[in-house]
């Protein structure tokens, strides 16, 4: 018994393992700065990671290095969480809106996992981690080894920069190329539920996984996140963005300047 317990571990130590190349090359690109300037936007920076390449593109290394707030991006892990422990049964399962006016209409109403996924339903992810709980969401955030695992705080604000979770965009696109490839100590089911809901973009051409996310804390500087995936011509790409924000107008710059260019590095096609 005692054996097959360390065996146990040992896998769920190796899944959360970063999926580090050796032979991944690094290409800085300061011409994506210009476009970053043209929006107005603050300091931030672009990784993408082309697989089949083994190249990560990046604007600014070290800050795609440095860790933050994870924000809405942490629906992603927040929906695997929930769907492993039962909280809900598929995407479909619907909680009834409690009535509160919250600052978006699109809120203000029942939700399941997938259109709290598509319209950012924070109350809804938030009643998700409470049900879910501390332990079992510190069990599961650790197992997938999710940015520093920290989950101190409240159970329905640490992610959003009210609590210790912060994750690096390196960190993010390692996260997602372990969901992609289904290889996260979660079941398949609940890794296929998760991939199905997060597709923003589907054409004959190619398909777009993403998640986008906002940290918005009284006396600090917004933060946005855009990261996920492109699936094309059997290749994918895999991106991370984060910028600073300075008004509220700038979080609708995240989506188009992200893929403007990933257009540019060829994992969209032109418009």
């Amino acid at each position: 018994m005692a054996g097959w317990r360390s065996w146990t571990l040992a896998l769920i130590l190796l899944a959360a393992l970063p999926l580090a190349n050796a032979a991944d090359t690094w290409e800085v690109h300061p011409e994506w700065a210009p476009l970053f300037a043209a929006q107005g936007l603050g300091a931030g920076t672009m990784l993408v990671y082309d697989e089949q390449a083994g190249r990560y593109q990046v604007l600014d290394r070290k800050r795609a290095e440095t860790a933050f707030a994870p924000a809405s991006t942490f629906k992603i892990c927040n929906a695997l969480v929930a769907l492993e422990t039962g909280v809900v049964k598929d995407e479909h399962e619907t909680f009834r809106w409690d009535g509160k006016k919250r600052w978006l209409d699109v809120w203000n109403r029942d939700h399941d996992l997938a259109s709290g996924m598509q319209y950012s339903v924070v109350w809804f992810y938030q009643e998700l981690a409470r049900r879910i709980g501390r332990e079992r969401m510190q069990e599961w955030v650790s197992r997938a080894g999710y940015g520093n695992r920290d989950i101190s705080g409240e159970i329905d604000t640490f992610w959003l920069g009210q609590g210790g979770l912060k994750i690096s965009a390196v960190q993010q696109i390692d996260f997602l190329r372990r969901l992609a490839d289904g290889r996260l100590p979660f079941s398949a089911r609940s890794q296929d539920i998760v991939r199905r809901v997060t597709i923003v973009d589907a054409t004959d051409a190619y398909a777009m996984h993403a998640k986008t996310g906002w940290k918005k804390v009284a006396g600090e500087t917004d933060l946005g996140w855009y990261v996920g995936w492109v699936e094309r011509d059997k290749r994918r790409w895999f991106f991370a963005l984060n910028v600073d924000l300075h008004k509220d107008d700038d979080a609708a710059k995240r989506v188009p300047l992200a893929r403007e260019i990933l257009v540019q590095v060829g994992a969209l096609p032109k418009p």
